[in-house]
């Protein structure tokens, strides 16, 4: 298998609910006038508590500065698992339990948090920039490591470097952090970008106006459902996560769906976002899993 390491350097940060009004100008421009920025690598996902950003360093510059964004120190990268070769975003996905094993494992015994970001189109796997040579290290066994420059793939030499963390004997520990489930089911979708523009006014309702603030705690009035839905347009690819109540207010035929109608459950890991420290897998937009 191929590991690739994208060229973008990407920024997390989080809106807090209460604040995305300020923000609502830039995230527009990057979600819906791709043309009228650099930016190639675009995410945001709103959950109960707040909305997550990852975006490149272009995109990063369409944000204004407020007390309501906080970004985190670190500057990540992407990486992307490749089977038999193929491009990195719209390469099969090889599936998050194989990734689990063969990437997210051996980094979190060598102590290296990840960044799992998941869409219709590939799994993305974000590292610190600055543990990129022990990543390297680590996976250089198992992978071809190949690195993107200037558009082009080419062959990514990894260095011998340790951390200086050796892996602690196994020991017997509780589970600390509850699991819980919401009632809603959820689908991992996409469009074409070509017909994005006879959607938008729906999507811009659905991504900033139709819940957020107005609902206490992010909750409906039914407490077993949840507000979740993330939009991503990377390298010119389009991705939707959102429940299945949400997919009923879009036009026949605009999304792609599987013929079988597959839904996803959700599972939330702790009652509040557990941060890079708790685990060695940071799971995109505070802690949550589709299964």
């Amino acid at each position: 298998m191929e590991l690739h390491i994208l060229e973008h350097s990407l920024k997390v940060a989080s809106i807090a609910k209460e604040g995305i009004q300020i923000c609502t100008h830039g995230l527009i421009k990057l979600a819906f006038l791709p043309s009228k920025t650099r930016c190639k690598f675009f995410s945001l996902t709103e959950t109960p508590e707040d909305y997550t950003i990852i975006v490149d360093e272009d995109g990063f510059k369409e944000l204004p500065e407020s007390e309501y964004l906080s970004v985190a120190d670190a500057t990540w990268l992407a990486l992307n698992v490749v089977s038999g070769g193929g491009s990195a975003t719209s390469s099969q996905p090889i599936g998050v339990t194989k990734i689990a094993k063969s990437v997210i494992a051996p980094l979190a015994d060598h102590n290296i948090s990840v960044f799992m970001l998941s869409t219709y189109q590939t799994d993305f796997i974000l590292v610190r920039e600055r543990d990129l040579p022990m990543v390297m290290h680590t996976l250089s066994s198992e992978f071809t490591l190949l690195r993107v420059v200037n558009g082009e793939t080419v062959a990514a030499n990894s260095t011998g470097v340790t951390n200086g963390f050796v892996k602690p004997k196994l020991v017997p520990r509780p589970i600390i952090h509850p699991l819980s489930s919401p009632s809603n089911m959820f689908c991992v979708t996409s469009l074409d970008p070509d017909t994005l523009p006879s959607v938008a006014t729906l999507l811009m309702d659905v991504m900033f106006y139709s819940g957020g603030a107005k609902e206490t705690g992010g909750q409906t009035e039914d407490s077993g459902h949840i507000r979740f839905f993330s939009f991503s347009l990377i390298e010119g690819y389009i991705s939707l996560v959102m429940d299945e109540q949400t997919t009923r207010r879009f036009p026949n035929n605009v999304l792609f769906t599987s013929a079988s109608g597959e839904l996803w459950k959700m599972v939330r890991i702790g009652g509040q976002p557990l941060g890079f420290g708790k685990f060695r897998l940071k799971l995109q937009a505070n802690d949550l899993l589709l299964l």
